[in-house]
């Protein structure tokens, strides 16, 4: 089992899908969440969330200004502004 990442914005969802990892900008530095992290909620600060799609070989970088992390279950849900 992979790994499911969805990124909403005010605006709308800015992505949902697969992924093998994907890198945060949290407040005390970045940090990548992979399969089977510990669940953890954590405030982001402004930067860049990279992440890997399944089905890609290119990383897709996303800018942001902050927001919050949640992991739970290989589910990783990211509330951002960007």
């Amino acid at each position: 089992m992979s790994m499911r990442l969805k990124i909403v914005s005010p605006a709308k969802v800015e992505f949902l899908g697969d992924i093998s990892s994907v890198l945060v900008p949290g407040v005390n530095g970045q940090f990548e969440i992979l399969k089977d992290h510990a669940p953890i909620i954590s405030a982001l600060q402004k930067g860049k969330v990279v992440y890997q799609p399944l089905e890609q070989e290119e990383r897709i970088a996303l800018e942001i200004s902050g927001g919050f992390v949640e992991v739970q279950k290989n589910v990783v849900s990211l509330c951002v502004e960007l």
